[in-house]
């Protein structure tokens, strides 16, 4: 509870420094915040052409069309993930002089970096959701888009907390990203589904977080069915993240100065 009132507190600087931080990413380039809806489309079009033109992976129960609105809604949070957990787990060796700074709260740092990165995931499930609704797939489920979404943010600042954290101490970490991000994508749900899983590698996916993460938003946005377990497991996972998250950071602070 004490997390959460301290960004509740401090929700002005917050908002503010993130907005900041997404104008920043795009000053200077021709699109400006254009990119944020160019990137996405794009991202996802080669996704779709790899897997449709190069795997060739089809599922029967499908069209074409269908899989890849599949494909992306796994793939949409995903990619949000994989954003804040590259630009937040450097977050805070990029701001060393609010580290010295006693009047900027530092536990903001990641989470700003966090809420920054949402914008190219938001306009992704904007995106893909017109798409659903215009096809006539309208679904009582996705009115808890919001709800998974919320839940996607405070397991994911959380996580970066930790993760932040950490880095100022073994710099190591942030150099590893390119190759957890990547690992990640593998073992998570992306491009298939639960059938496609051999029953004896099930175990595996129990224990990623995106996991269940992704099945949600899967099962909200296309399939019209919320497993309420998984929803269980996830919410838990999240809460329990980010109260972790806060209390690590907040223990590891003082000695920040020390080390940057």
């Amino acid at each position: 509870m004490k997390a959460y009132l301290f960004l509740w507190n401090h929700r002005r600087i917050l908002f503010a420094t993130a907005l900041s931080d997404v104008q920043a990413r795009y000053r200077g380039t021709a699109l400006g915040l254009g990119w944020s809806i160019v990137y996405p489309l794009l991202f996802l079009g080669l996704y779709a052409i790899i897997y449709l033109l190069i795997f060739r992976i089809r599922i029967a129960e499908y069209t074409t069309f269908e899989y890849i609105l599949l494909i992306f809604s796994g793939l949409i949070p995903f990619l949000g993930f994989s954003e804040a957990l590259s630009t937040g787990v450097t977050s805070v060796l990029g701001n060393k002089s609010l580290i010295r700074n006693t009047m900027f709260p530092i536990e903001l740092i990641p989470v700003k970096a966090v809420l920054a990165s949402t914008v190219t995931m938001t306009v992704g499930l904007v995106v893909l959701l017109a798409t659903l609704w215009i096809r006539g797939t309208i679904l009582p489920t996705q009115a808890a888009i919001p709800a998974i979404f919320a839940l996607q943010l405070i397991f994911t600042i959380g996580l970066i907390w930790i993760l932040a954290a950490l880095n100022v101490f073994f710099q190591d970490l942030g150099h590893m990203l390119g190759v957890i991000i990547l690992f990640l994508m593998l073992i998570s749900p992306i491009a298939y589904t639960l059938e496609m899983v051999p029953p004896s590698l099930m175990p595996l996916m129990y224990p990623n977080p995106l996991f269940y993460m992704i099945m949600l938003y899967r099962g909200a946005m296309v399939m019209g069915d919320i497993p309420m377990g998984l929803l269980a497991v996830f919410t838990a996972i999240s809460l329990t993240t980010f109260a972790l998250g806060h209390h690590v950071f907040t223990r590891l602070k003082p000695m920040f100065a020390d080390h940057v």
